[in-house]
């Protein structure tokens, strides 16, 4: 917790909810797996192991210098002394001199200490895997691994590291001093500062995740309302209304992403403007922002389904299933994904606001083919134009398609092998009976791309490739790790 500590007051930008490995190498390994509260670190996961140190290391390198296993006895510790100053001289040299005691000196290579070196490595290797296990993590929840202590400078220590975990393993400048420092820091710091903590405010780009949905939302609703055809409105004689449901169903769905958009992003500005730490939890914040944002935009798919009723003086009952039952799979994964929030049990890459903004590609393309499916089922059919009305309702439902496409799946070939087939079926039944099932399906593909998001951003996130971290990425002179012969 002192070498967090220090971490943060070297200039590292750690958020909260974030998980931290420290790893402590001297003459055995400690390995920690932190998180980072709204008051500070507390530790996961702890693994220990004595013999997995700068002491095994040196016993290995005399035995390949004296040509045998040491054993202790009068002269060892003068072997001792002069193979531990041989093994901090060759981080720097290919080759030293190793004085010995009743015997002529002999040569020590780098190779020679990395061949020591290596099962002590994977020893701490091992530990660090384990560490991160024991915390119920996986490698691609770790923001980084830092490591301390006399030994942290040991051959290849980062390179495999980084390798087995695919994290950044560094070196804390100053490794022998890093717990103290951070203790010293903390004991001399002043309260504001200790609760001080950085939550990355949402870029203005995110306002596109409220705007494009919710402007989607009242234009779908608009058309819904103004264009439905009306029979015997004056005379209430075989009065009937004949409406397209599935744009009703789309417009709530494009409701509650744009409230739940909103309230991540609310969240994330209230946690980064507020002044004390306990307030300045971004999965908190966050959470209640989607509970708010589940309720307002639940609350607004019913005041569609009340205002149509209102407005064509017919049963609530026949509107309020198309409004409310396609975004309940969207509700219930949106509690999920507050439930985490809450519990800051795994923040996603690029924060929550990123996790929960709506896929604005999908979101436009599938409004301008509602509208034009609509437009094809209620303009005046005159005989010039009939052609071009029916192209307007096939392209409607084409477009429809590829919002459903670019919502289930990413990769652009992905997108090509499922949408051609799946784009020429929406075209091919625009009609009014398949209104309303397109508009369903539409609302199933967006929570599909929800439960996607939650299942590989939250719950089993993938394991990056593993990679050399850049220099440019060490904060508070940390050193880059060693590079592979």
């Amino acid at each position: 917790m002192a070498v967090a500590d220090h971490l943060l007051a070297s200039g590292l930008q750690v958020p909260v909810g974030s998980f931290i490995v420290v790893c402590d190498v001297g003459a055995g390994a400690e390995v920690s797996v932190l998180r980072r509260g709204p008051a500070g670190f507390e530790v996961l996961a702890t693994l220990a192991d004595p013999d997995a140190g700068g002491g095994a290391v040196d016993r290995a390198l005399a035995a390949s210098l004296i040509g045998g296993q040491t054993s202790e006895g009068e002269g060892w510790w003068a072997v001792a002394a002069s193979v531990q100053a041989a093994k901090e001289a060759l981080t720097a040299h290919p080759a030293v001199t190793v004085p010995l005691p009743d015997r002529p000196p002999v040569v020590a290579t780098s190779v020679m200490a990395e061949t020591a070196a290596r099962p002590v490595v994977e020893r701490v290797a091992q530990l660090v895997g384990d560490a991160i296990t024991a915390a119920e993590l996986v490698p691609s929840d770790v923001a980084g691994i830092w490591c301390v202590g006399g030994s942290a400078h040991l051959p290849q220590l980062q390179a495999l590291l980084t390798e087995r975990t695919g994290v950044a393993a560094l070196v804390v400048a100053e490794p022998t001093l890093a717990a103290a420092l951070g203790a010293a820091e903390v004991g001399a710091a002043s309260p504001d500062s200790v609760d001080h903590v950085e939550v990355a405010v949402p870029p203005v780009r995110r306002a596109a995740a409220i705007a494009v949905p919710g402007l989607a939302s009242l234009a779908l609703l608009w058309q819904f309302v103004v264009t439905a055809e009306v029979n015997n409105a004056l005379y209430r004689v075989h009065y009937w209304v004949l409406l397209n449901w599935g744009e009703l169903a789309v417009a709530a769905v494009f409701a509650v992403l744009a409230c739940l958009s909103a309230g991540t992003v609310l969240g994330s500005l209230i946690a980064a403007h507020s002044p004390t730490a306990e307030a300045r939890s971004e999965g908190g914040k966050v959470s209640v922002g989607i509970v708010a944002a589940v309720s307002l935009g639940v609350a607004i798919a019913g005041m569609y389904a009340v205002l149509g009723s209102q407005y064509f003086k017919l049963p609530l009952g026949g509107f309020l299933p198309w409004a409310l039952w396609p975004i309940t799979p969207i509700v219930l994964i949106a509690v999920a994904m507050a439930v985490v929030a809450a519990r800051q049990w795994r923040a996603p890459h690029g924060g929550w606001t990123a996790l929960l903004a709506a896929p604005t590609g999908s979101v436009v393309a599938a409004a301008a083919g509602t509208m034009l499916i609509q437009y094809s089922m209620t303009a005046t059919r005159w005989p010039r134009l009939v052609l071009w009305i029916d192209l307007a309702g096939r392209l409607g439902g084409l477009l429809l398609g590829v919002g459903v496409v670019m919502a289930v799946v990413s990769p652009l070939v992905l997108r090509l092998i499922l949408g051609v087939p799946l784009t020429m079926i929406t075209a091919s039944i625009v009609s009014w009976r398949a209104t309303g099932i397109l508009g369903v399906f539409y609302a199933i593909a967006i929570a599909f791309w929800w439960a996607a998001r939650l299942w590989t951003r939250i719950i089993r996130p993938a394991t990056p490739t593993p990679r050399r971290p850049a220099s440019t990425a060490i904060p508070g002179g940390a050193m880059p790790p060693a590079g592979g012969r």
